[in-house]
Parts: structure tokens; sequence; C-alpha cells
């Protein structure tokens, strides 16, 4: 039965969603996402134009980059629990609302010194972490759907929604080869933080989910001395709720949600040491290893991320038959081989756009799976939670990624060597770890 079609002993139910209004949310999920990867990504791209203009070199850039990703953990990690407790609409619009004025910073913050501008981009952990925020609010829209084509195909659908980033990556490329030598740089950011404001006033028009009206529900009633009312609803609607009861931080290394913390948080973080090396500063590697010009290195990214896209929708498939653990794991082991094959490869560019294009297919592909692999790991109370720490791994291993590539560079080595160790390799074994978390069927997720 419906969650829409219970009703507890106190007369209460949740407000059901049109299948209008779950379409809208798709939607705006969606371009919320783009525009969010479009600043995180920008910075990324544009990190060697914006040294060249203030006079750092490689290790300096390298620095910044990391200590950007060690801001981007810690906001990230902080939103999961706001999230829990404000609502997944609120998060939505909190959370492109601070990528957008992020964006509008980054153009002044290089004038007032490197430490600002730091302080500046770890505002982009609040886009970063608008990826958690997505998947947990459609994976519990689409869950909560009465549609079956939605259900069996949730995967899949949601694959295009987190197809933005490579839409996102695309649009940062594009642009900046259009736009950089109109506007500069910093015309370049501000221009990215017009679209994220229209996103962020659109989504006050979402509608909160069911799960978490539920949620709610049992919170209030419990907060103001209800409990058996409270303990009638989580009954009602196949609620935990002691679990219920328990939720926060250490909810997330209790049970059977203690696994997926560890073992999907320790692949994210060895995976984006990957991200890190060859998709935010996919420019500097490829400028370095193969001695191409910036610009030809802006056409490999727009290529390479089209290819990528495709790659979401090919993991989102397949993870509702096969299963998003094997499909994730399969994935990124290999996007770890041909990034090893790229790096080592020779310097033409068909060769450098063939390897590339696959590697970031089979690194940022199986993300469609892997976000609403995070959702489905943990229970409505601390979903948000759950996911946010193991989505706070991802700049983590950025900035292992950064500090070993800077040490690496400064010891006199080049880009491919740290590029090998920091980034290949950790792509390989982030997929091979990932075959210890438990294996979800996707017909029994519910």
């Amino acid at each position: 039965m419906s969650i829409y079609n219970k009703l507890d002993l106190t007369g209460w139910k949740p407000r059901q969603l049109t299948s209008q209004e779950v379409r809208f949310a798709t939607w705006i999920a969606f371009f919320a996402w783009v525009f969010a990867v479009y600043d995180f990504i920008l910075f990324g791209t544009l990190l060697p134009e914006i040294g060249r203009h203030f006079g750092w070199g490689e290790v300096e850039q390298a620095e910044i980059a990391t200590w950007v990703a060690v801001g981007t953990a810690v906001v990230a990690f902080a939103i999961g629990p706001v999230v829990d407790k404000l609502g997944r609409r609120k998060g939505i619009i909190f959370t492109v609302a601070g990528s957008a004025l992020c964006s509008a910073l980054t153009a002044i913050g290089g004038a007032w010194g490197k430490s600002p501008l730091i302080l500046i981009r770890s505002l982009g952990g609040l886009g970063y972490a608008e990826e958690t925020v997505n998947a947990t609010y459609l994976s519990e829209l689409y869950g909560a759907s009465e549609d079956p084509r939605l259900t069996k195909r949730r995967g899949f659908i949601y694959s295009l929604v987190q197809g933005g980033w490579p839409v996102g990556a695309l649009i940062a490329a594009g642009l900046t080869a259009l736009l950089l030598p109109i506007i500069g740089w910093q015309g370049c950011f501000i221009f990215a933080a017009i679209p994220a404001i229209v996103i962020a006033i659109m989504a006050r028009k979402l509608k909160e989910s069911p799960q978490f009206q539920i949620h709610q529900r049992i919170s209030e009633l419990r907060k103001s001395g209800a409990v058996k009312e409270a303990q009638n609803v989580a009954v009602t609607y196949g609620v935990d709720y002691d679990e219920h009861s328990k939720a926060g931080l250490k909810a997330a290394f209790r049970g059977p949600a203690r696994r997926a913390t560890l073992v999907i948080g320790a692949a994210l973080l060895l995976n984006w040491a990957a991200i890190q090396v060859f998709s935010v500063l996919g420019t500097s590697v490829i400028v370095s290893v193969h001695h191409l010009s910036f610009e030809n290195s802006l056409i490999i990214l727009v290529l390479s991320n089209l290819v990528g896209y495709c790659g979401y929708l090919t993991h989102g498939w397949m993870g509702d038959r096969i299963g998003r653990r094997n499909v994730i794991g399969l994935g990124w082991m290999l996007g770890g081989l041909a990034f090893a094959g790229m790096l080592f490869g020779p310097s033409n560019m068909p060769m450098v756009v063939g390897l590339y294009s696959l590697g970031l297919f089979f690194l940022i592909g199986p993300y469609s799976a892997a976000l609403f692999f995070i959702s489905e790991s943990f229970p409505t109370s601390i979903r948000a939670t759950g996911g946010a720490i193991i989505h706070a791994m991802g700049p983590i291993g950025a900035v292992v990624a950064g500090f070993g590539a800077t040490q690496v560079l400064s010891a006199g080595s080049d880009w491919q060597t740290a590029a090998l160790w920091f980034g290949a390799l950790p792509c390989f074994l982030s997929g091979a770890l990932m075959f210890a978390a438990r294996h979800v069927r996707p017909e029994t997720v519910q």
C-alpha cells in the first residue's frame, strides 16, 4: 500500500506530490546540480589563468587547490545534519544560493590574497553538498511514487539528473573558451553566479518529500511529549521508532549503517583523489604531461565530458539491472586503467582524447548509481547525515591527492608521476573496495 493511502490514528497523513510536482523537482535538481558543478569545475579550469594573473607557480596553484578542498570538506560535512533537521527543500535552496555567492565572490577574492580566496572557494562546499541533497530528495520522491514506471527506472532517471556533472563541466569549458578572451577570468565567475541565483529562487516552489514529512511529524510529536502518538505514526509508516530517536552523527556509525559509512566513505575518499587530479585539475595534467596548449586542453575537456555524460546514462541504466554496487566497482576499476594508459600513451590528440574520455566515462559515470546507492543505504532519519559524511570524504580524498601531488612536484618530479600515484591508482582501488559494501538488489528497494 502506498504511504499516501495510509492514515495514522491521529488522522494525519503526508501530503501527496503530483506527477507534475515530481517532474518539476527533477528539473530543478538537474539545473541546480549543473550550475553547482559549473562553479566547481570553473575554478579548476581557470586556476592556470588565475595563477598566471597573480604570478602563482604550479606548486602554489596545487597548494591553493588543496586548501580549497579542505574547506570544501568541512562545509560539505556540516550540511548533512542541517538538511536532516530543516528539510530537503530548504537544503536545495540553501546550497544553490551558497554556490552563487561563491562564484560572485571569487571574482574579487584573488585580489585580496591567497588566504581570502581559499576561504571564499570553501563556500563551494555548499555547491558540492547539493549533490547529496539532490540524491536524498529525489530518492525519497521516487520511492514514494505510485508510478510503477518511475519505480523500476528510478536509477536511470536519476542518472539524467546526475548527468549535470558533465553538463556543468561542458558549460565551464565551453563558456570559458568563448568568454575568457572577452570578459577575463573574473567576468567568467560573475557570469556563473547569475543562473544559480535564478535556480535558487525557482526552488522555493518545491514541495517537501513525504518521507521527510513523516520524519518531521514523528519528531514534533516526540518533542511535545506525545510519545505514544509518535510511535503510532512510526508503526503506520514502517519507521523504526528506536532508530529514529537515535538520529544524528553517531547513528551513522551504529548497526547496518556503520558498514555503509565506513566502506563507501573510504571508496569515495580514494575516488575523489582521481576526481581532483583528472577532472578538477584536468587542464593542468593534460598541458603538463602532453605539452598541449591551454586552448586544446579545453577542447579535450568538452569532448571528454560529452562521453562522460553517456557514462552517467549507461551506469544509471545498468545499476537498475545488475545492482548499483557492482556497476560502481567495475566502472572505477576500468577508469583507473584508462587514465594510466592516457598518462603513458603517445602525445597525439586522438589518443589523449580517446583515453581521457574513456577514463571520465568510468570515473564520473558511476556517480549516477553511487549517489542513489548511498541514499538507499540509510534510513530517512539519517539519510542526509549519512550521505553527507560519505560525501565529505570526497574533498578529503582531494586534499590527500593535492598534498601528494604538491610534494611530488616540489621534489622535482612531474605531473605524469603525480597523476599516476594520486589519480589513476586510487581510482582503481576505489572500485575494488566498493565490493566490500552490502549488495542491494534494485528490485528489493522500497
